[in-house]
């Protein structure tokens, strides 16, 4: 089958569209035929290597982690899902290979695709969606009446986000471009802050909960307008000793982190507020929980653009470059 592919990690190499082999169906596996696959800035990140220490894959790697297609296999012991069911899913890592015709999934990692969604619509949910999940619903807790900042509105994270605390009843500010400001309001943002002409720190005050996606200077400035008590979860990183834990990282993996998360740590010690990273796993329970607020029409989707097969590679520069208002797809057939 054809697949994209890298053989060595590089920020500026390109994905090779190759042949590989076909994937092997285990017992609780699903083999989909895979119909689009969302773009991620977590491809372009384990593509450069940033991630190689934390996510040791071996090469040659398909990448891709996000799907939408149609069941054509089932291994022996599934349950869930029959051939012939349209599904969308966030493999787990060290199984994923979106990028490709074909790919495995483990049927715990898979939901039912929203009913009224296409299929472009569809692989454009699962990461930002669990991610988003996680950060608000696990890890902050959000309830109504809480106020929340969501960083960079028009992102794909950023749509999601928006949406969900809306949803949970938050007050919700959040950054973005002006030109990107009726996008983000109609998806229920309150407070609109044009990150080029303002500084959120001196706009925002006691606020619950924020959810950081942006670099290590805006992570610090987030500190300052959580009031006691507050959390600050961050998918940007640094990773936190917490995290080194869960994944069963080397004793100097450990070490490293520990150092690297040290400041904002201490610093959000001093200020009595929480800080967690978060590296969203893959969950087909919570993926059907989305699906129900999606079928219900309390979350939709955003995309951009769709891209052909062909263009995976101009489809991964684009999101890269930071233009993109919600998600971007490329569609395999």
């Amino acid at each position: 089958m054809k697949a994209y592919t890298i053989n060595r990690y590089s920020k500026k190499g390109k994905l090779n569209l190759t042949d590989v082999p076909e994937p092997i169906l285990k017992e609780n596996d699903v083999l989909v035929q895979v119909h689009s696959a969302g773009i991620n800035l977590l491809d372009s990140k384990i593509k450069s290597g940033e991630f190689k220490l934390i996510l040791p894959y071996k090469l040659p790697l398909i990448l891709g982690h996000d799907v939408a297609g149609r069941i054509i296999q089932v291994g022996s012991k599934v349950q869930k899902f029959k051939v012939g069911d349209e599904i969308y899913a966030r493999p787990k890592d060290f199984r994923i290979g979106t990028f490709a015709e074909r790919i495995a999934i483990d049927e715990s990692d898979v939901a039912i695709k929203p009913t009224h969604l296409t299929m472009e619509e569809a692989a454009s949910l699962p990461l930002v969606g669990l991610t988003v999940w996680q950060a608000l619903i696990e890890k902050a807790n959000l309830k109504k009446g809480q106020k929340v900042l969501i960083q960079a509105g028009s992102g794909g994270v950023g749509t999601f986000a928006i949406q969900l605390a809306k949803y949970l009843g938050a007050t919700i500010a959040s950054t973005t471009s002006e030109s990107n400001f009726e996008l983000v309001k109609s998806l229920g943002a309150d407070i609109l802050i044009d990150y080029k002409k303002n500084n959120f720190e001196t706009i925002l005050k006691d606020y619950d909960v924020v959810l950081n996606s942006q670099d290590g200077l805006t992570l610090h400035k987030s500190l300052r307008i959580l009031k006691p008590g507050g959390k600050l979860i961050s998918i940007s990183g640094p990773p936190d000793p917490k995290f080194a834990e869960e994944t069963n990282l080397s004793w100097f993996l450990k070490f490293v982190i520990h150092m690297l998360s040290h400041k904002v740590r201490k610093e959000a010690k001093r200020l009595k507020i929480s800080y967690t990273f978060l590296f969203m796993r893959a969950n087909g329970i919570q993926l059907n929980e989305i699906t129900s607020l999606i079928n219900e029409g309390s979350i939709r989707p955003v995309v951009d653009k769709v891209f052909p097969f062909y263009q995976l590679n101009e489809a991964l520069a684009y999101v890269e470059s930071g233009r993109a208002k919600g998600k971007v797809v490329v569609k395999i057939i």
